[in-house]
């Protein structure tokens, strides 16, 4: 299945039906009389968030959707039938925007949100609305009104507790590989990620948490450098994230563990400057390859001049990777809800 996170779509409800001006003609009515019905409202065009759904791909192919109009009115008395609501399913964490305004239209982040994007039009007025006592036999009847239609635009933020950061290559799909059954590409190049993984992270006591890998980041990420860029939106929502960095002989002299942290956590707050206060865990991975600028003790002192705690692990071989999802779960546990 392709991922696909964003979309620009065209909807269009459906015009309401014309009113009926119509005249009785039936034996044993001498007089007749108006006789015409109104016309029914058209579809609205409404969003619905489904959690089977995953990518936005259908939105991709299909860019105009239209809801059907109501009927006409006729004689007799008779009223059009209101035409249908078209009801599109979009995967959950689905924000819509007005391509025009930029306007927020609607951020559906739970299962069965609902979103009316488009209204019908109103159905028009038969003439049997328009007779008095001095009018016995109008003639007028009111034609429906149009429906709505907006260019809109779709984001996909995916819904997860945690979100993984750090440069390519410093083993964020190995992480998520070990803890969930996510099975990311793994190799030994940098950007094997292209796009987002989501895993389910199991603990003890039946506690549980979502995890989210997105690309790679390098600096210049937030102005479009790497890929990581097209991916930043999904960590927006995360209750926490955990930042890997390495420290091996591989990573190149201008690579060191501080200066990675920096640089992944300024082009956070330059995209969105209020992931710059999601709580973070830090952790050095790569324990079994080794240390090129000092040991872990004189990396975790550094760190903690910083003010912050740095971990260790070894995704690969599992070591400290328990202690790294506790200190993940103490950090999502208060805003998990009950049940």
């Amino acid at each position: 299945m392709q991922f696909i996170d964003e979309a620009t779509i065209h909807v269009k409800a459906g015009d309401g039906g014309d009113g009926s001006a119509a005249m009785r003609r039936e034996d044993n009515v001498p007089r007749g009389g108006p006789s015409g019905g109104d016309g029914g409202d058209g579809g609205s065009v409404v969003f619905v968030a489904d959690t089977q759904l995953g990518t936005l791909l259908d939105f991709r192919y299909k860019r105009h959707y239209k809801a059907p109009r109501g009927e006409d009115g006729r004689p007799k008395d008779q009223y059009g039938a209101a035409g249908e609501d078209l009801h599109l399913r979009v995967p959950v964490g689905t924000v819509i925007h007005d391509d025009a305004t930029g306007d927020l239209v609607a951020d559906l982040d739970h299962d069965g949100a609902r979103a009316v994007v488009a209204r019908g039009g109103k159905g028009g007025r038969g003439n049997i609305h328009f007779k008095t006592p001095w009018n016995q036999a109008p003639r007028t009847a009111e034609p429906g009104t149009p429906g709505e239609e907006r260019t809109l635009r779709l984001e996909l933020k995916l819904l997860a507790d945690v979100g993984l950061l750090g440069f390519p290559n410093v083993g964020k799909s190995t992480f998520i590989s070990r803890v969930s059954r996510a099975r990311p590409k793994v190799a030994d190049y940098p950007f094997t990620t292209l796009v987002p993984n989501l895993g389910v992270v199991r603990l003890s006591d039946e506690r549980s948490f979502v995890i989210a890998d997105i690309p790679g980041l390098i600096a210049g990420a937030a102005e479009g450098a790497g890929l990581g860029h097209q991916f930043l939106r999904h960590v927006e929502r995360c209750r926490a994230l955990l930042h890997i960095i390495e420290d091996t002989f591989t990573t190149g002299p201008e690579r060191a563990p501080l200066t990675d942290l920096e640089v992944i956590n300024g082009e956070l707050a330059r995209y969105a400057p209020a992931l710059a206060d999601v709580p973070q865990v830090v952790v050095l991975n790569k324990l079994d390859a080794g240390t090129q600028h000092g040991t872990v003790d004189e990396l975790r002192a550094a760190f903690a001049e910083r003010g912050v705690e740095l971990l260790t692990m070894s995704a690969a071989t599992g070591e400290g990777v328990a202690e790294v999802l506790e200190a993940l779960w103490r950090l999502v546990a208060p805003h998990r809800r009950p049940g």
